[in-house]
């Protein structure tokens, strides 16, 4: 199942970078629909080598795969939650991609926690053993449960459910219940629990636990690691989340909205200097990776570059805009070393993003002036950046007709940004 492409008007609209939400309505979908690729991908690639996979991981997979069935038939918007969960996409990502044996048996494993998961947000009475890796049971967008190694028993006993050790009889349990079924939150305590945190003014979450939530060798140049919980200060992430989006609110009330639908996960990155470094993942949209803020306007720019990172990603799965392999390198004003046509693509939508942002925080009434001050001085720097890279992607014959009528569409939106007063006029 793939999305049918959009219309011209909302191509024209993601192009421009504005928000829209039957943009989003149809990126969403896009990769729900992905999402559902990958995962009957997965079941062919279990399903062919299963000679060469562990028993044990073999009957957990079915077994998850049955109760994720049984579940959908019953309550397929809880299993669209945890399925669409940026960290699953991350988990089937490494699960096609890594080599058959214990790679592959370790990630299977993963499968019984998506599916246990599922069952748990829709009120599922459960009675089940699932594996946990390293000891450790995750239940992705819910927290996490310290076991001891080995099997782990999910069972339901009046709307509570238990989780403890098999090996271990009489162990202390972790306890989860249900606490609003239209939403499918989950609440935990007890033995081993640890819950995801909220961040305050919305929906979004700080995902400190989940094992898939940053590739093992990191992210970006010089790679950048997933923090620890022991190492995240949750008052400051929640603090500063709120700040920025008060100050898109305040700037750009489209853009505040659009982060607040989109962007529903945070994951803290161990910090590499004093402001926010930023990434996203092709594999998990909804989820931004990034170093802690010095403040709202570091993290609100963040937000807003990651962002659309990650809108430009998902829509080039669906309508590609350049073609793989080129080999052309290009220099462009924001970065020290050549990048591919996809580096020059990405960069450039999100610096017009970032620009279009600035320009409108100029103009903006009731924002701090230091705001206003910084937006001027970093529009100059950027705008003609962003009009020079524009230059080389309409000059480039590596893009597809989409991608070259899109980079027409951002040039449109480009010329308009310069045609006010600027910060240094």
């Amino acid at each position: 199942m793939i999305a049918a492409p959009p219309r011209a008007a909302a191509f024209a609209a993601l192009a421009s970078t504005r928000p829209a939400a039957a943009d989003a309505s149809f990126l969403r979908s896009g990769a729900h629909a992905r999402r559902l690729l990958l995962l009957k991908a997965l079941l062919v690639r279990v399903r062919r080598h299963r000679d060469e996979v562990d028993p044990a991981a073999l009957d957990g997979f079915e077994a998850a795969w049955r109760l994720l069935e049984r579940t959908e038939r019953g309550s397929p918007g809880a299993v669209r939650a945890v399925l669409d969960y940026p960290t699953t996409g991350a988990w089937l990502a490494a699960a096609l991609t890594d080599p058959v044996g214990p790679a592959l048996d370790r990630h299977l494993a993963h499968l019984e926690a998506v599916a246990a998961t599922a069952a748990l947000r829709a009120g599922r009475p459960l009675d089940l053993v699932v594996r946990a890796p390293d000891g450790v049971l995750s239940l992705p967008g819910v927290g996490s449960v310290l076991a001891h190694r080995g099997p782990v028993r999910l069972v339901t006993r009046a709307q509570v459910v238990r989780i403890h050790s098999e090996d271990t009889p009489g162990a202390p349990a972790a306890v989860l219940r249900l606490v609003d079924r239209r939403t499918g939150t989950v609440a935990g305590a007890g033995h081993g629990w640890r819950g995801l945190r909220g961040l305050s003014g919305g929906a979004a979450r700080l995902d400190d636990l989940d094992p898939y939530r940053v590739p093992p060798g990191g992210v970006g140049t010089p790679a950048r690691v997933a923090a620890e919980r022991a190492d995240v200060d949750h008052a400051a992430w929640s603090g500063h989340w709120r700040a920025a989006r008060e100050l898109l609110r305040r700037t750009d009330r489209a853009r505040a909205a659009e982060v607040g639908r989109t962007v529903g996960v945070l994951v803290p990155l161990v910090p590499q200097g004093p402001r926010s470094v930023g990434a996203t993942l092709s594999v998990a949209p909804g989820a931004v990776l990034m170093t802690p803020s010095a403040g709202a306007a570091d993290m609100a720019e963040t937000l807003v570059h990651e962002l659309h990172h990650g809108k430009l990603s998902t829509l080039h799965e669906l309508v590609p805009l350049y073609r793989p392999g080129g080999g052309v390198l290009y220099r462009v004003g924001w970065r020290t070393d050549e990048r591919p046509v996809a580096g020059v693509f990405q960069g450039t939508y999100a610096h017009l993003a970032l620009a279009d942002l600035w320009r409108r925080a100029m103009d903006a009434r009731g924002v701090p002036s230091p705001w206003r001050t910084r937006a001027g001085q970093q529009f100059d720097h950027v705008h003609d950046q962003v009009g020079d890279a524009l230059a080389i992607l309409l000059e480039s014959d590596e893009l597809t007709n989409g991608g070259r009528e899109f980079a027409r569409q951002m040039r449109q939106l480009h010329a308009s940004l310069g045609t006010g007063p600027r910060a240094g006029a």
